[in-house]
C-alpha cells in the first residue's frame, strides 16, 4: 500500500485505483500506519535512534510588504461599513472686465466677484475579513506533550493569512469585491498608463537601453506625474518589479565604472535634482507582468513601474485592526474567530499616481 499525489490532495487517481491508507492500518509486519490526518495537527513523527529531529519550526516562505510602501488609514472602526473622503473645487473669476484673471477692483467699485465652492465626496465599502482558530482539548494536550504549541502556530498561520490578504488587497485589489489596488488602478483614475518609449537599439527594453535612455524613462514618469498635479506635488517613490531593479543594480555606468545604474538614477532624477526630498525605489514582485498586455505574476514582457507621493493626504488604505471573540468552549473543541475590516485603495488625488508599461 502506497500513497501517490493524488491521495495527498484529496483528489482523484488518474490510473488504476489504488487502495488508501487509513488511520490504524495495519501493514503485513504487524506495525501501525498513521496518514497525514493523525500526525499534521500535533506534529507526531516517527523518529529513528539515529535521527536527530531539529526542532525548530520553519513557516512558509511570504513576502509582503505593503507596510513599506502605503500609508494606513486609522480613524476607521469596526462599526464603519463605508469609508469616505470628500474633495473640494474653487473657481473665482478675474476683474469685472473680463480682461485677465488678477481680481483688481477699483476704488469705488460696487460690485466685487467671489469665490464659488464645490465639494464632491467619494465613498467606498469597508469589508468584513474573518478566520477561526479551533483546536480540541486532546490535541492541545498532545501538542503541549510535544513541546510544539498547536495554538500558537495556528495563529501564525492567521496573521500570515491576514497579512497576505492585505498584501493583495493594497497592490492588485480584489475582483470578487471591484476592487483596484495601488498598482492597477483603473484608466479612469490613473490617466497616464502609457508605455516606455523606444531606445536608439528600437527596443523598450532596459535591457537593451544606454544608462541615459533608462533615466530618460524614469524622468518622465517623475515628470508626467508632477505635470497632472499642476507642478504640486513630486513623486517620492517609485516601485517596479524585481528583475528590472535587480537590472538596475547589477548593471555598471560605464565600462570602468563602480557606479551601479541605480545609484546613478537616485543621484541624477528630477526628484533629487529639484530638492523635493529623496527618491526611493523598491522591487514589488506584483509588477511581474503586470503591465497592460501582460499577465500577472509571469514574465511577459509587460511589466509596469509605478511613480508616486507616499503621503496619507494622497493615497491610503483603510483598514481596522484585528479583534477576536472570546474563547468559546464547545464539546472538546475551543475556538475563537479573529476579525477586523478591510477597505479599498484610496485615491484621494489620483493626479499623483502614473504608470509607465513595458520596460522588462
Amino acid at each position: 500500500m502506497y500513497l501517490d499525489a493524488s491521495d495527498l490532495l484529496g483528489g482523484t487517481a488518474l490510473t488504476t485505483p489504488r487502495r488508501r491508507v487509513v488511520k490504524g492500518a495495519m501493514t503485513h509486519d504487524n506495525m501501525m500506519t498513521f496518514d497525514s490526518n493523525v500526525i499534521d495537527s500535533t506534529g507526531a513523527f516517527f523518529i529513528g535512534e539515529l535521527e536527530r529531529l531539529d526542532q525548530t519550526l520553519h513557516m512558509p516562505l511570504v513576502e509582503f510588504s505593503w507596510g513599506r510602501d502605503i500609508d494606513i488609514r486609522t480613524d476607521v472602526s469596526i462599526a464603519d461599513e463605508i469609508s469616505s473622503w470628500t474633495n473640494s473645487d474653487f473657481a473665482a473669476m478675474g476683474n469685472m472686465g473680463g480682461q485677465g484673471n488678477i481680481s483688481w477692483i477699483g476704488k469705488d467699485s460696487n460690485t466685487i466677484q467671489g469665490v464659488s465652492l464645490d465639494i464632491g465626496k467619494t465613498a467606498q465599502p469597508l469589508h468584513l475579513w474573518g478566520q477561526e482558530i479551533k483546536y480540541t482539548i486532546p490535541e492541545l494536550e498532545s501538542a503541549m506533550k510535544l513541546g510544539r504549541p498547536v495554538d500558537a502556530q495556528k495563529y501564525e498561520a492567521l496573521v500570515l493569512k491576514y497579512q497576505m490578504d492585505i498584501d493583495t488587497l493594497v497592490y492588485t485589489g480584489d475582483s470578487t469585491i471591484s476592487a483596484t489596488g495601488l498598482l492597477n488602478a483603473s484608466n479612469t483614475i490613473i490617466t497616464n498608463v502609457t508605455n516606455v518609449a523606444n531606445g536608439a537599439s528600437g527596443s523598450p527594453l532596459w535591457q537593451n537601453k544606454a544608462p541615459d535612455e533608462i533615466l530618460q524613462d524614469l524622468n518622465e514618469l517623475l515628470t508626467s506625474v508632477w505635470n497632472k498635479s499642476a507642478y504640486a506635488v513630486l513623486p517620492d517613490r517609485v516601485l517596479m518589479a524585481p528583475g528590472d531593479y535587480g537590472l538596475l543594480v547589477s548593471r555598471r555606468v560605464g565600462e570602468a565604472a563602480s557606479v551601479s545604474l541605480l545609484t546613478y538614477l537616485l543621484e541624477n532624477n528630477v526628484v533629487n535634482r529639484n530638492g523635493a526630498g529623496a527618491l526611493k525605489i523598491y522591487p514589488v514582485k506584483w509588477l511581474i507582468g503586470g503591465g497592460v498586455g501582460g499577465t500577472l505574476g509571469t514574465v511577459s514582457g509587460h511589466n509596469r513601474m509605478v511613480a508616486y507621493r507616499k503621503e496619507m493626504r494622497y493615497i491610503r488604505y483603510p483598514m481596522t485592526p484585528l479583534q477576536k471573540t472570546p474563547l468559546e468552549y464547545r464539546s472538546i473543541f475551543q475556538m475563537t474567530t479573529y476579525f477586523g475590516r478591510l477597505g479599498q485603495m484610496e485615491f484621494v488625488y489620483p493626479v499623483t499616481i502614473g504608470y509607465r508599461d513595458g520596460m522588462g
